[in-house]
């Protein structure tokens, strides 16, 4: 069964504009399915994993290039950068929109390469896991913390249950389609990951330390960076956590939400939050091994939070925009969980694990009023099973719609 996915269009619309389109994500997200799915009849496909092909495209990618001649999909374009000038020559001979489709599972080994050699002419895309919005196939809605445009989106019967049950499965596209069992699949997942992205791309050597700093990163998922801690946890040192951190961040494992900030700010933390984009990946990693017993856990809130930071930042996305997404925290101690920053108007956002969060829950949504910013008006993304009103700016608002 092939989920449909939001980023159909946006490929072809992009491959009408750019010579080049490169889908980049993290190991198994559906790259290539989704590619190879939307391709016309006439396209090529050649996926560098198999090694012959590998071989002639870094021995000789002249030659490779006119033998799989585009239209082309060429999968796992990062194991052959030596392709990307020859791309550049052909695309610079031909200028024909679309004539090469590329894939790459790990955008920082091949980013400085993409934009020397086909700046101008490759568009980018990032691709996520399902968002809850493809899993349950209704259009794709950037989310705008203005609850107005949502309540055909709100499912009445979505409870505690089946949330934590989405969080705890998570959201590849393996576990949908095939019925995979997920602790089998994010086993497998971890060691294809470490042993041939990890090792092979990036030389990291110690891959028992790269797993206990995995797991430490896991454990902290929603909460501010601290590379002391995490280097503490895994047994390597600051400079190594801070490397290994940028690694998880480019290969889409995980995302930094940074701080908002602006002249008017004097007093804010500076630190970025992190969090995990597959919720299902960060409860293998901390070893639960049920929804129920994650529910009932000291981490529910976190994995909360981090379940529908990952769904609005797929809101963006999946419709080609870069999510405008920071966090608000000062030395006062006030808190508001996440801000979007849109057409000079900020909108805060808090993620409760609560049918009934309360006034209080928004309690920090005025401190945004020393920015100087136009303030619009806050949500609070909860358990409740409709959009509710807490005052004449803000409402609470199911997690189902987002």
């Amino acid at each position: 069964m092939y989920i449909k996915r939001h980023l159909e269009n946006i490929v072809l619309k992009t491959s009408e504009s750019f010579p080049v389109v490169l889908v980049t994500g993290s190991r198994q997200v559906g790259k290539t399915t989704m590619l190879t799915k939307i391709a016309s009849s006439g396209r090529r496909y050649i996926s560098l994993d198999d090694p012959l092909a590998r071989e002639l495209a870094k021995s000789d990618p002249g030659l490779f290039i006119q033998r799989y001649a585009p239209p082309v999909l060429i999968d796992e374009i990062q194991y052959a950068p030596e392709l990307l000038i020859h791309i550049k020559m052909h695309v610079d001979k031909n200028k024909r929109m679309g004539d090469f489709w590329l894939t790459g599972s790990q955008a920082f080994h091949m980013m400085k390469g993409v934009s020397e050699s086909l700046a101008g002419r490759v568009g980018i895309l990032n691709m996520t896991g399902l968002s809850y919005s493809e899993i349950a196939c209704r259009p794709n809605k950037v989310f705008l913390a203005e609850p107005s445009g949502f309540h055909d989106r709100v499912i009445k019967d979505d409870n505690l249950r089946k949330v934590f049950n989405r969080i705890h499965k998570g959201a590849f596209p393996a576990l949908y389609e095939r019925k995979q069992e997920p602790e089998i699949f994010y086993s497998s997942y971890i060691n294809t990951y470490v042993q041939r992205d990890i090792r092979d791309l990036t030389q990291v050597a110690d891959e028992l330390s790269f797993i206990r700093f995995l797991q430490a990163c896991a454990a902290r998922t929603s909460k501010m960076v601290n590379y002391s801690e995490l280097a503490k946890d895994a047994g390597i040192s600051s400079p190594t956590a801070k490397q290994w951190m940028s690694i998880l961040i480019s290969s889409g494992i995980v995302t930094l939400v940074e701080p908002y900030f602006n002249n008017a700010l004097k007093r804010i933390v500076k630190a970025p939050n992190m969090y995990f984009m597959d919720t299902g990946l960060c409860a293998y990693l901390t070893r639960w091994t049920n929804p129920e017993a994650l529910e009932v856990s000291a981490m529910a809130g976190a994995f909360l939070e981090t379940y529908a930071v990952s769904e609005i930042m797929k809101s963006y996305i999946n419709a080609g925009r870069r999510p405008p997404v920071f966090y608000y925290r000062d030395s006062d101690q006030k808190e508001i969980d996440l801000i979007l920053e849109i057409n000079g108007t900020l909108y805060p956002i808090e993620i409760k694990k609560s049918t009934n969060p309360g006034k209080n829950s928004i309690r920090h949504f005025s401190a945004l009023e020393k920015t100087g910013m136009n303030i619009g008006g806050g949500t609070v993304v909860c358990l409740c099973n409709d959009i509710v009103p807490v005052d004449r700016n803000n409402s609470f608002l199911p997690i189902s719609v987002i």
